[in-house]
Formats: structure tokens, C-alpha cells, sequence
């Protein structure tokens, strides 16, 4: 997710040694490679091919779950102080948790479309607003808000099919969610319950490959584990405090 890169910082020793600088440049391709998977996304979904769709949109996941990691190992924002991964994660995140699932919702017959495009108007908006936020991190690593991760309201939309009227209140909802002061996991970076959030990551996205291999349509028992888990993942932000905020009035 946004932000996971850290920013670049000039270098104090000059320029780094060219093999170095590689390895720290192919960091920002693996990045960037995340708007090429947003693109073929955009196309499965253009066609309908909504399996492939949320499939490479789960791979863009893993890209983006891994890349901050790398990024630290090499030391990317030190030897390549020029460069914002920081920004081009932004860039990268905005196709894939927003701009992808938004054009989903409208596309997939989930709603009416006079429902569905302001709604999906919306969910750009507030999106583009929350990437643009200094402060959507906590001190403890937890999002401030809900963190734009329509890739996933969009996934659960299509494997729910709920009616209209409630695919239109979830929506409004967690774009109203999307300001407001609450707190929402990561589920890697955030120490709290770490090794249980990492095990409700790992069989989250079983359940959630079951439900691609079934078409999303899984059955009953995958389809509401998920939304337990779901639940997880929400509640689990309102166990601590942000420590920066304790002493807020």
C-alpha cells in the first residue's frame, strides 16, 4: 500500500558504485511494474474476464507487499536520491486499489449504471484525496482512515453479489470512512497480534484463490469466511490507541 517505500534522502558520500545503483533502479521496476499489471487488469476487465482481473490485481498486491522490503535491503532512497519511490508507489497504488476496481464496479452489472458511475466518481475522488494525505500513516504503522483498498471492497462485492441498495451504502460508507479518525491495519508493517494478522493474511488469500478458482461464486462457507476475516482486519484497528494521540483532547 501507499507509503511503504521510504522517501528518498541525498546521499552524503556521493554517488554509489554503478552495480549498486542497479540493483537499487530494478527495485523502482518492480515498482513501476505495478501499473503494467493495473493496465492488463483494466483490460480482463474491459472484456468482462473478471477472474483474470482480481487475479492480476492480487498479483499487484504481492508487488506491492514486497517491493518496501527490497527497497530498505538496497537502500534504494540513499543511492537513488533523484528518484521518489515514494511518489511512484503513490502513482502505481492510485491504478490498482482505486482507479481498476472503481471501473469494476461500474462494469459489473452490480448496480444500475445511473447508481453505479457517481458512485465509482466518488470512489476516485476520495481516493485521490486520501493518496494526497501527509498523514495517512500512524506512528505504530496503522492507516488513518480507510485505506482506499477497493480492490478488495470490489472482490467481496462480486463474490457477495448483494443487492443494489446495499453494494451502494457499503460504498458510500467506506468513502465516508475514508476521513474519518479511525484505524485500520497493515496487515505486514503494524508489530500488534503480527503473527496472528500474518495468519488471517495467509488463509485470506487461500479462501480468496478458492473463490477465483470457483469463479467467485465459492459457496456459502468460503464466501463467509471471508467475510470474517474481514471483520478481523477491520476490528483489529480499534485495539490500540495511536500513541501520538493518546494526550489529544
Amino acid at each position: 500500500m501507499a507509503s511503504d517505500i521510504p522517501p528518498s534522502e541525498p546521499s552524503r558520500h556521493g554517488p554509489a558504485p554503478r552495480a549498486q545503483r542497479a540493483k537499487a533502479f530494478s527495485v523502482h521496476i518492480l515498482t513501476a511494474s505495478g501499473a503494467a499489471i493495473a493496465l492488463l487488469a483494466l483490460m480482463a476487465a474491459v472484456r468482462g474476464e473478471w477472474v483474470w482481473m482480481f487475479g492480476l490485481l492480487g498479483l499487484a498486491l504481492i508487488v506491492d507487499g514486497v517491493d518496501g522490503t527490497f527497497a530498505r535491503r538496497f537502500k534504494v532512497a540513499e543511492t537513488l536520491p533523484n528518484w521518489s519511490g515514494d511518489a511512484l508507489d503513490l502513482v502505481v497504488d492510485f491504478g490498482t486499489y482505486v482507479f481498476v476496481p472503481a471501473y469494476a464496479i461500474v462494469a459489473g452489472g452490480l448496480m444500475p449504471l445511473w447508481l453505479a458511475v457517481p458512485l465509482a466518481v466518488i470512489i476516485v475522488i476520495t481516493g485521490a484525496i486520501y493518496f494526497a494525505d501527509r498523514r495517512m500513516k500512524t506512528s505504530d504503522n496503522f492507516f488513518r482512515g480507510f485505506p482506499t483498498l477497493w480492490n478488495a471492497v470490489a472482490f467481496y462485492l462480486f463474490v457477495l453479489q448483494p443487492p443494489a441498495w446495499v453494494t451502494a451504502l457499503v460504498i458510500l460508507a467506506l468513502a465516508a470512512l475514508t476521513f474519518a479518525p479511525i484505524r485500520f491495519v497493515h496487515p505486514v508493517r503494524v508489530e500488534r497480534w503480527r503473527a496472528v494478522t500474518m495468519a488471517a493474511l495467509v488463509l485470506w488469500a487461500v479462501l480468496a484463490l478458492a473463490a477465483l478458482y470457483y469463479d467467485l461464486n465459492p459457496g456459502p462457507w468460503t464466501a463467509w469466511s471471508l467475510v470474517a476475516l474481514g471483520v478481523y482486519f477491520f476490528a483489529i484497528g480499534f485495539s490500540r490507541a495511536d500513541p501520538a494521540e493518546r494526550n489529544v483532547p
